[in-house]
C-alpha cells in the first residue's frame, strides 16, 4: 500500500475515504501514533488520490465530502474535527516526525537563550571554529552546531516553517533515515563552504532548509509516487530568494555559501535516493 498522508482523527479521515470510494479508489485507514494514516491499495490510483488528499487538507468542509459520506459511507458520519485549538496542535504534531520536532525544539530553545541574556555563552559554545578564542578543530561539534543558532525572529521563523513543512513530509513519507542524512550532511559541509567564503561568524538552519528543498524537488520529479513533491511556485520562490542573497537589496547578512552548499547536497541526495528501487 502507498501512504497518502496523515490526518488528525478518524472521523475526518472517513469523510475522505468515503469520497475516494465514490471515485473507485480503495483507500484504507491505519492508526498512527499521532492521528491516522491514509493508504491506497493500488499504485495506479495514487496520483489522483494524492490530489484529492491535498484538496481535502485545504478544504475539509467542502460539501462534496459530506455528500460522499451519505452516498458511500455511514449516513451517520459527522465531520467532527475537534476543538480548533486542539486540531491545530494535532495537525502540527502529525505533520512532523520526532527528528523534525527535536530540531525545531533545539533551535527554539537556543534562540530563546539568545533573547534572555545568554547570547555570549551560547555563541562561545556553538559557533564555528575561529569565531571565538580558544576554539579549534578538536571541538568537532562546531562543524554542525552553527546550524542551530538563529539571530532574529524572521530568520528562525522562516527556517523552521520550511523545516517543518518539508522535513516533516520527508520523515513521515520516507522515514527518519533520509532526513537524518540530509540534516547531518547539509548541516556540516555547507558550513565549511560558508566559512571558506565569508569567515566563521554565521549561523542558521538555512543550509539544511535548502537541502530539503532540493531533495523534495528532485524526488517529486523523479519519484512522484513517494508523495513529497513541491509546487513549482515554491521552488521558484526559494531560487529567487537564493539569488537575492547575493545582492544588498534587503540589507541582510545572508550565508550564501551555506544556501548553495545545502541546495547541492539536497539535489545530490535526491538523485541518489530516486534511483533506489524502494
Amino acid at each position: 500500500m502507498l501512504e497518502l498522508g496523515r490526518l488528525p482523527n478518524e472521523r475526518a479521515a472517513q469523510a475522505l475515504i468515503d469520497y475516494l470510494k465514490g471515485q473507485g479508489i480503495d483507500c484504507q485507514l491505519q492508526h498512527a501514533e499521532l492521528g491516522v494514516t491514509l493508504c491506497v491499495t493500488r499504485e495506479q490510483d495514487y496520483a489522483k488520490a494524492r490530489r484529492e488528499y491535498e484538496h481535502f487538507v485545504r478544504n475539509p468542509y467542502d460539501d462534496k465530502y459530506l455528500q460522499a459520506s451519505w452516498e458511500n459511507g455511514n449516513t451517520g458520519t459527522k465531520l467532527d474535527y475537534g476543538a480548533p485549538g486542539l486540531q491545530l496542535v494535532t495537525q502540527f504534531l502529525s505533520g512532523a516526525g520526532p527528528l523534525t520536532l527535536v530540531v525545531m525544539l533545539s533551535c527554539t530553545l537556543i534562540y530563546l537563550g539568545f533573547i534572555f541574556g545568554f547570547a555570549n555563552p551560547i555563541f562561545e559554545a556553538l559557533s564555528f571554529f575561529g569565531a571565538v578564542p580558544d576554539s579549534d578543530s578538536t571541538q568537532i561539534w562546531r562543524v554542525f552546531t552553527p546550524s542551530l543558532m538563529h539571530f532574529s525572529a524572521m530568520h528562525i521563523i522562516f527556517n523552521l516553517l520550511w523545516w517543518w513543512y518539508l522535513g516533516g513530509k520527508i520523515e513521515n513519507m520516507l522515514g527518519v533515515t533520509p532526513l537524518a542524512t540530509l540534516l547531518l550532511i547539509a548541516g556540516t559541509l555547507p558550513n565549511l563552504l560558508q566559512y571558506a567564503i565569508g569567515g566563521p561568524n554565521f549561523g542558521g538552519l538555512s543550509g539544511v532548509v535548502y537541502a530539503v528543498v532540493g531533495y523534495t524537488w528532485i524526488m517529486g520529479v523523479k519519484r512522484p509516487e513517494k508523495g513529497i513533491g513541491l509546487p513549482p511556485a515554491y521552488i521558484g520562490f526559494m531560487l529567487i530568494w537564493l539569488v537575492f542573497g547575493f545582492t544588498d537589496m534587503f540589507g541582510l547578512s545572508i550565508a550564501n555559501g551555506a544556501h548553495i552548499g545545502g541546495l547541492m547536497v539536497g539535489l545530490a541526495q535526491g538523485f541518489i535516493d530516486s534511483r533506489r528501487r524502494h
